[in-house]
């Protein structure tokens, strides 16, 4: 069985004007929830598949965003971690804050749907050994934080020199380089987080066979239905396609209000009906290719007891 998993990071759109240090004050407070996660409900309905959220904790003292998720669940979506509020750095800070933002986000997990979060996704996908062992220590089955992939690496490296560049400092942060080593399928941590080992089970985010370029929402949307088509195909090789979206990929910078995210942002150059295109092709290679899609959790349980 070929397995696939769709996840969506619901960052709010002030954590955009974070990373590109611009003042977020003309920008909408919630178009991610109020705007693209109803268009992502409508658009796993019509492909008849069940995805992943990994919801920020700040985000649910909302109680419209609480409804949405309430929803999501209700869909049979699984609701799980993006930390309580999406610190960049968190990796860098002491075992008490990463403790705490690990677990007032499952409080209220717990308290919307009434069990806990069972999986993770660090901020900026950075993940260190005390985050990991504070996860294992929880109960939580699976991370979905490594992103292995030089290109994107490289890429977010020379976006934060040309912010620095204009006198600005942006809240992203980079990962140890040793992630570009890590595997591009699933596995089981060992020491250092990168290698093979007996702790948390890993679902990396997927990377390209040859050159491990990101196959992520950011990149797909901004491709031509073939050409995204032909992106996917190029990380079939392994038993978990993990591809992995944000909630700015289904928002459009003119219905939105996000003109001045926009120059900033190239995939919201990107019009929602040309996106949505982009997102149909990705779905049917993947079926068409024999792939099963199934919740983050789903495909840990499934993966695990292999």
């Amino acid at each position: 069985m070929r397995l696939a998993s769709i996840s969506v990071d619901l960052d709010e759109i002030r954590h955009y004007a974070e990373i590109h240090a611009i003042d977020g004050s003309r920008l909408p407070s919630r178009p991610i929830y109020a705007r693209a996660l109803p268009r992502f409900l409508e658009f796993f309905e019509r492909h008849q598949l069940r995805a992943t959220f990994f919801v920020i904790g700040a985000d649910l003292d909302d109680e419209a965003n609480r409804a949405l998720l309430r929803e999501a669940h209700e869909r049979g979506h699984e609701i799980a971690s993006h930390s309580e509020t999406h610190l960049y750095d968190l990796t860098r800070r002491d075992r008490r804050t990463i403790e705490r933002e690990i677990d007032a986000v499952a409080k209220k997990i717990e308290e919307l749907i009434g069990r806990p979060p069972i999986g993770f996704r660090a901020p900026g996908y950075t993940v260190n050994e005390a985050l990991l062992e504070a996860l294992e220590e929880r109960g939580y089955m699976y991370d979905s934080s490594v992103f292995p992939s030089a290109p994107y690496y490289a890429a977010k490296a020379a976006a934060m020199a040309a912010i620095r560049m204009r006198g600005d400092v942006s809240r992203s942060v980079l990962d140890h380089p040793r992630v570009l080593m890590a595997p591009r399928h699933p596995y089981r941590i060992g020491q250092r987080y990168t290698k093979r080992g007996d702790g948390l089970l890993e679902l990396p985010i997927a990377t390209s066979r040859l050159t491990r370029a990101p196959i992520i929402g950011t990149f797909l949307m901004m491709s031509p239905p073939r050409l995204a088509a032909a992106l996917v195909r190029s990380a079939m090789d392994g038993p978990h396609l993990n591809l992995e979206f944000h909630g700015i990929d289904l928002a459009d910078r003119d219905r939105d209000g996000l003109t001045a995210l926009g120059g900033h942002q190239p995939d919201l150059r990107v019009g929602l009906e040309a996106k949505l295109a982009r997102f149909d092709a990705v779905i049917l290679e993947c079926r068409r290719k024999g792939y099963e899609f199934l919740r983050l959790d789903e495909a840990a349980h499934a993966l695990g007891s292999r």
